[in-house]
């Protein structure tokens, strides 16, 4: 009798050491010091974009997301600001199907490039799992835009340079981070420009106004 109560102590104190091993792994991967008022990272990551206005649909052209983040508190439980500086590829390109633009004439291939400096702020609702959900806002300042587009039957070169994107894009944001491993988290983000990139396009080659429309898989890395 006394070795089966013996043996039922030992079972309960192993099943409280599993259940507790979560809650110690837990408060050992949270890299968030109380003390601390910033923790930085890194971000690396594929952007998959389209053009809204060109008459391509799909998110069919990738590009790069990579920078460096900062969470900062706002409220010490569940609420942190963060602010990103990146360097972010949007734009676009056909899938190979021919676009009629005209009786007999079509764009048989299309592909822009849009390089752009980022900075994007969101604020941020923490679990206690330290996954995280938040929305917000993005500024970009466009550095380069390379352009193509090729037509069937051939037709003059079109020259895109008479048809620029605006230097900024202003974007709402929206996205979520799920909490992998000590300070790794793979992050999901959807964004979309507030206001059009650009008023001037070639005739028949899609609407006056266009916007970005990208979605972004990350991975990112906080610094204990």
């Amino acid at each position: 009798m006394a070795g089966k109560r013996y043996m039922c102590r030992i079972l309960t104190v192993c099943t409280l050491l599993v259940l507790a091993a979560p809650m110690r792994t837990l408060a050992q991967d949270n890299i968030f010091d109380e003390y601390l008022t910033f923790h930085g990272g890194l971000v690396t990551g594929v952007n998959f974009s389209q053009v809204d206005g060109d008459n391509f649909a799909g998110y069919s052209k990738a590009g790069l997301n990579v920078g460096g983040i900062v969470y900062f508190n706002m409220d010490p439980e569940h609420v942190k600001g963060s602010l990103e500086v990146l360097y972010t590829q949007k734009g676009a390109r056909s899938k190979g199907m021919p676009y009629t633009v005209a009786p007999g004439l079509y764009i048989t291939n299309y592909r822009i490039t849009l390089n752009y400096a980022e900075v994007p702020f969101m604020i941020n609702y923490f679990d206690r799992h330290m996954h995280h959900f938040g929305g917000g806002f993005s500024l970009s300042y466009i550095g380069t835009k390379r352009e193509n587009i090729e037509f069937s039957p051939a037709q003059p070169l079109v020259n895109l340079d008479d048809y620029p994107v605006n230097k900024t894009d202003l974007n709402m944001l929206v996205g979520g981070s799920l909490h992998c491993w000590k300070g790794l988290f793979f992050n999901m983000r959807f964004q979309y420009s507030l206001l059009s990139i650009r008023n001037k396009v070639p005739v028949n080659y899609g609407r006056s106004q266009q916007f970005n429309n990208m979605w972004t898989l990350r991975m990112v890395y906080l610094f204990k």
